[in-house]
């Protein structure tokens, strides 16, 4: 990991910002502070972080629409770590652009792992044309994929799905925004549909379907595609 990358830290919690500050700096990280939104949005746009993480309750406003600012120009990683921990709020920060969500408190562990995997992302590794997963292979450009060096005969559903999944490995993707990427507007909402397509590709690329170690689910949420 490059030494010199600075996150963001836009959190209210002055014990916080100290603990975050030191493990973070301690695993190699610059580190920058913002305690209220409008201070985090300014700090974002003058140090240009690798990646922020964010506080929904701020002093000055809703952490879900500080996000949604971000997001309409920044690209890089952005991690909730927010007390609140009710499935809507997750859903929702997850639906408006971040890429990963912990509630307080938290394991320092933990973080550092989602962080690890938010920046090998952002460095490109998603765009490798071949994604290897222990025995299961993805190739991009020719839409195949194979486990053990055997081809899998997947639908073209099928792959798209296990693409999309693969290529945000690490990171939850709710069942609204897998539906709208994969089927489209009208499927969103049809959560009992994108589980039957899940089960089937849990068939061909697990070795255990009924214990996944690939595809993993987020209870209420959507999935995950474990590295």
């Amino acid at each position: 990991m490059d030494i010199s990358e600075t996150i963001l830290i836009i959190d209210d919690e002055v014990q916080i910002r100290r603990l975050l500050e030191i493990t973070l700096s301690s695993n190699g990280f610059k580190i920058t502070e913002a305690a209220t939104g409008k201070e985090g949005l300014i700090a974002a746009a003058t140090n240009n972080p690798a990646l922020i993480i964010l506080d929904l309750g701020l002093p000055d406003a809703d952490g879900t629409d500080i996000l949604k600012k971000l997001r309409e120009w920044y690209q890089k990683p952005i991690i909730i770590l927010s007390v609140r921990n009710s499935e809507e709020d997750i859903v929702s920060s997850l639906d408006n652009g971040a890429n990963d969500y912990l509630s307080k408190p938290f394991r320092t562990r933990e973080l550092l792992a989602r962080i690890r995997v938010a920046l090998r992302h952002n460095q490109g590794e998603e765009d490798n044309p071949v994604m290897v997963f222990g025995s299961l292979a993805i190739h991009l450009p020719n839409h195949t994929a194979k486990k053990n060096d055997i081809l899998l005969k997947l639908t073209s559903t099928e792959f798209s799905l296990l693409a999309l999944l693969a290529r945000h490995s690490g990171r939850v993707l709710t069942h609204q925004s897998i539906l709208k990427e994969i089927w489209g507007y009208g499927y969103i909402g049809q959560t009992q549909y994108l589980r039957v397509f899940v089960a089937q590709l849990r068939k061909k690329i697990e070795d255990n379907p009924a214990r996944p170690e690939l595809l993993i689910t987020e209870s209420g949420i959507g999935y995950r595609f474990h590295e």
